[in-house]
């Protein structure tokens, strides 16, 4: 992208834009064969103040046409770039019920097709593919709020649970690539509008997200209580039932609070939490995904060596993994899940100086869900763990891996 001639750049991003060369020059106040002379290089861009009129247009950072930035940000190759981050925060900053309030959307998306596409977006998730997701978030986010802003009466209930939800893969999502004051952001979201639909689990699950958010910030503590607070809040007995459903939304609360915990290195209510979770997990049993958790005795042993890892104990973790993870299970999670832990088996590894088997772990996850390892700040990390603790040059695999990443070897 640096190279390419300045008339390409403006091509590009007002092809991002999905902006046709008429719109563009009409907002320009040009004509239309003026902006394919500019596009073409026929005609020059020597004004600065033309400059940022196009990037104001555009909503860029004239720095872009200028070639002095890169498209993507060098820690995200493939993963998301600067304009798909700016598209999901502008739809994150719409008040479309707000809107609603004085007059009612036209033609809100039919519940039936946002059903579908949420469903879709939390397999996307699942499955790793982060990249596909994020390019498709900003207008799931639009057609999520313009239904739940238009849907009344009977639907009313179930347009708010779907926008939830989108808010929960968004804030999911976010948070994996590095984008943690937006994940924050969509999790608050997600919480003001379960409580909205009346769904205490859909709730209780966005509190995770919440208090992931939190974590990724460094609020640890308070991650910690309110996981624990709602986790007590939805814990079965009394006026709570003890379905599958409930017990794998309290069983992920426990295990999010265990993980803050593990990261404030408190391991007895590591433990504790944990134990909470294995109890829950052993009524729901595997091959569940209740409210998309994947919860089940397998995800809480995944759990307790990700604990493991946080509190420096990567020679546990591995054990965990060899000892009480059986591989049936553990391959008939989601990918996203297995990659998840394969990640943290590396830095487990690295732990304990074996970086040879962190990279390993490494380039296993890649093979399963690329994004999980290309796309994550603390898989770049790792892989800069590796390579530097290795004696020599590294592996041609491992080389490979680490320029897909954009880490230096």
């Amino acid at each position: 992208m640096d190279e390419l001639p300045i008339g390409r750049r403006v091509a590009y991003w007002r092809g991002r834009r999905k902006m046709s060369q008429q719109v563009f020059a009409d907002r320009l106040g040009k004509s239309k064969s003026w902006v394919d002379k500019v596009e073409r290089g026929v005609r020059r861009l020597d004004k600065f103040s033309v400059l940022y009129e196009i990037a104001d247009i555009l909503e860029i950072d004239v720095q872009l046409l200028l070639g002095k930035d890169p498209e993507r940000r060098t820690d995200a190759l493939n993963c998301i770039d600067q304009v798909e981050v700016e598209e999901i925060r502008a739809a994150l900053e719409q008040y479309d019920s707000m809107s609603a309030y004085f007059a009612a959307v036209p033609f809100p998306p039919p519940l039936a097709d946002m059903r579908k596409a949420v469903n879709h977006a939390w397999l996307t998730y699942q499955y790793g593919r982060y990249a596909m997701l994020t390019r498709a978030l900003p207008k799931l986010l639009r057609d999520a709020q313009a239904a739940d802003a238009g849907h009344g009466g009977d639907h009313a209930l179930e347009a708010a649970r779907l926008l939830g939800q989108v808010y929960q893969i968004a804030s999911s999502v976010l948070r994996k690539l590095g984008e943690c004051e937006l994940a924050w952001l969509a999790a608050d979201r997600a919480m003001t509008v379960a409580l909205r639909a009346d769904d205490r689990l859909l709730a209780g699950i966005a509190t995770t997200r919440v208090c992931n958010a939190l974590a990724s910030m460094g609020r640890l503590r308070p991650a910690l209580e309110l996981n624990v607070t709602i986790a007590n809040q939805l814990a079965p007995g009394g006026a709570n039932d003890a379905t599958p459903e409930r017990l794998s939304v309290y069983g992920m609360l426990l295990l999010q609070g265990a993980m803050a915990a593990a990261r404030l290195g408190h391991p007895d209510t590591v433990a504790d939490l944990i134990g909470g979770a294995e109890e829950a997990a052993g009524v729901v049993g595997d091959g569940q995904n209740h409210y998309w958790t994947s919860f089940g005795p397998t995800n809480v042993e995944l759990h307790r060596a990700a604990a493991a890892v946080e509190l420096g104990d990567g020679g546990r973790a591995v054990e965990i993994d060899q000892q009480r993870i059986v591989p049936v299970s553990f391959n008939a999670l989601m990918p996203e899940r297995r990659a998840h832990h394969l990640l943290d088996l590396a830095r487990g590894m690295a732990q304990i100086g074996d970086v040879a088997g962190a990279g390993e772990m490494l380039l296993r996850g890649d093979r399963l869900a690329p994004s999980e390892i290309r796309c994550r700040p603390i898989a770049h990390a790792v892989m800069s763990d590796v390579l530097r603790r290795t004696r020599g040059a590294p592996s041609p695999l491992i080389a490979e891996l680490a320029e897909h990443m954009g880490v230096g070897v």
